[in-house]
């Protein structure tokens, strides 16, 4: 861990930690002294007014901050569209596939960020000769109308809906969406018994980890998903899964994309990640206490893909592919967008070559990130999955 952390905080930062902090605490005891820490962790995120998501604190650098090299970028964390506009230029080439397969011209996106992606998408999709009607789902108040600031020279096209659609044709977006999503953490005691942990209020008035014996539909779930591994702790995204299981509801043509840092399963529960996945961003410092500085930081967990495409199926959706983030980005062009940039201005040039690199390098986002693709009425291959296609893997 870096000698600045944890990085100092502002007065009104930690007025806000602390309001925070004493919301989850009112939770705790509400709920009888212990809450679990799906449910924790929800009211960490999304509490109306206090939650990471639903306050108004910066939380992602904007791409032209993200790609300086001066004083470190506001926010917590940069996305792939922060990094580069090639990112979203090369994802609507494969949105565009979908598009034309299934006639149509809409665009669904989850969880926008600061609309860097919706603009980089919409631009990207213009250049195909498409002109989309773009739809965003976005639970953070503060985000969406960074969004719409972002996104005004769009109007008319681009609208934000406050739920899911009933019904839907076209592309679905998810950068970065299900690792957000609130989890439920287990541990196996030394006996072999499992169970859930949840969170208590220490004497310090600060916030503690506290087990109890798992519930049976909790039990039979992680018994269906690996061996019983005395002292290993890991993570179920409960609503990850109904999430991508209900799609199958509202989806009634077309593919959905989703982007997110993960493994299938039998690298998710390995027997060598016996602490689990979970991860905190705060001030660019990534760190593993979900404890500290309630409201001010991120809370995520890796995705298991391969309880997404089961869910996926469950709920009569195929899965399309599944595959690297560097395999799908080369597949669906990124080389050839770079070879197209003018290598003359060698600084320029360099600045434009960084960030694509840390998006297809395997020690940064290359392999730790996949993109799933699944959906319905989608016949041909997807582009971003002709090559290095591992559903095999799941």
């Amino acid at each position: 861990m870096p000698q600045d952390f944890p990085p100092s905080l502002d007065a009104a930062s930690r007025g806000h930690a602390e309001r925070m902090a004493a919301h989850l605490r009112a939770a705790i005891a509400q709920a009888g002294g212990w809450l679990s820490f799906e449910h924790w962790m929800a009211e960490a995120l999304y509490a109306p007014g206090l939650g990471y998501y639903a306050a108004g604190s910066i939380k992602l650098a904007e791409p032209a901050v993200a790609g300086s090299s001066a004083a470190a970028p506001a926010g917590d964390f940069v996305t792939a569209p922060e990094l580069t506009p090639l990112f979203g230029r090369t994802l609507a080439t494969q949105a565009a596939q979908v598009l034309r397969q299934t006639r149509t011209n809409s665009v669904l996106e989850f969880g926008a960020g600061t609309g860097a992606l919706a603009e980089q998408l919409i631009d990207g999709l213009a250049d195909e000769g498409l002109q989309v009607r773009y739809d965003i789902v976005e639970v953070s108040a503060d985000l969406r109308e960074r969004q719409q600031a972002r996104l005004a020279r769009f109007a008319g096209r681009v609208r934000w809906l406050d739920r899911l659609p009933e019904s839907f044709e076209g592309c679905v977006v998810a950068n970065e969406v299900l690792d957000a999503m609130p989890v439920r953490v287990f541990r196996w005691d030394e006996q072999g018994a499992l169970l859930e942990r949840g969170v208590t209020v220490d004497a310090q008035n600060g916030f503690a980890w506290s087990d109890r014996p798992a519930s049976e539909t909790l039990a039979q779930t992680v018994a269906g998903r690996m061996p019983a591994l005395p002292g290993y702790s890991s993570e179920i995204n409960v609503q990850g899964e109904a999430w991508v299981r209900g799609m199958g509801q509202w989806l009634r043509r077309g593919a959905a994309l989703l982007i997110d840092y993960g493994f299938p399963r039998h690298e998710y529960y390995h027997p060598q990640r016996a602490a689990g996945t979970l991860m905190c961003h705060l001030r660019h410092h990534s760190h593993a206490d979900p404890f500290l500085a309630p409201g001010l930081q991120d809370i995520t967990a890796h995705v298991d893909f391969t309880a997404m495409a089961d869910a996926a199926l469950e709920g009569g959706l195929d899965v399309l592919g599944y595959t690297s983030q560097a395999r799908f980005l080369m597949n669906a062009g990124l080389v050839d967008r770079v070879a197209a940039l003018d290598a003359a201005d060698t600084a320029a040039y360099a600045r434009a070559i960084a960030p694509v690199q840390k998006l297809l390098s395997e020690a940064e986002m290359g392999e730790l990130f996949k993109v799933l693709a699944i959906g319905r009425g989608i016949d041909a291959p997807l582009a971003g999955f002709q090559r290095g296609d591992r559903r095999g893997a799941l």
